[in-house]
């Protein structure tokens, strides 16, 4: 079986948004880049000649971005983790995924200026959760919730 894909779907800005996401994530590329044609306009509404989808991969994950119309909105209910190494990377990700219009929501969750939810989150943040000490773990958890973009020290 080859590698599952996760599709974007977008109302225009499937290119806009591809080079944007290769902005912030360094091991990236585009492949190849469909476009409508004249061929089904009537159901698609799009002109020919337009983006219709674009191919792209991040740290070897391959995405499909879908310029699909503006039928359908991203929600909370997908997200995609970034776990990172240190606080420099999380403030890193952060940084970049909140500007331009994007929203800050809570626990490192936050969604860019397309809708796409994020959690950038410390790769240690289960230990830190599954402390054996228990005073521990609820510390943690307890500092985890009254954060929007993670601080590793507030929560160790």
């Amino acid at each position: 079986m080859k590698s599952i894909a996760t599709c974007l779907w977008f109302n225009t800005e499937a290119l806009e948004a591809a080079t944007f996401y290769l902005s912030i994530f360094k091991d990236g590329k585009i492949g190849r880049i469909l476009h409508y044609g004249k061929e089904g306009f009537e159901i698609h509404g799009k002109p020919e000649g337009s983006v219709m989808v674009v191919y792209f991969e991040i740290n070897g994950q391959g995405f499909q971005a879908l310029n699909g119309g503006p039928e359908f909105k991203f929600n909370e209910a997908v997200s995609f983790v970034i776990p990172c190494e240190s606080q420099e990377e999380i403030d890193y990700y952060w940084e970049k995924l909140t500007s331009n219009g994007g929203k800050e929501i809570q626990c490192g969750w936050l969604q860019d200026q397309y809708g796409v939810s994020w959690q950038v989150v410390p790769s240690i943040l289960p230990e830190l959760l599954e402390n054996a000490d228990p005073n521990k773990s609820n510390k943690a958890m307890k500092n985890l919730l009254q954060m929007k973009k993670i601080i590793i020290q507030d929560l160790q």
